[in-house]
């Protein structure tokens, strides 16, 4: 019998997202007070670094879909017995 690769993530999503929020945060505090971006680029580095961290959201999104999909199996599975 073939062993299956876990359905879910490490979990890791759950430490990462508020250190990419914060990274975020910092980088756009350091460009602006540097002056390296200006009006409309700044807006467009803040959309950028927010689409960045928010592939984080999605990602543990998708992790705690799949861990509620496998207590579903599981417990489905239980009460077939």
């Amino acid at each position: 019998r073939r062993l299956r690769r876990c359905p879910f993530r490490s979990g890791k999503e759950v430490v990462t997202l508020p250190v990419e929020f914060n990274a975020s945060s910092r980088a756009m505090q350091t460009i602006e007070s540097m002056g390296i971006l200006y009006g409309d680029e700044l807006t467009g580095a803040r959309r950028v670094l927010r689409a960045a961290a928010m592939t984080y959201v999605a990602a543990l999104a998708v992790t705690l879909m799949q861990l509620l999909r496998l207590i579903i199996m599981v417990s489905s599975r239980d009460r077939r017995r």
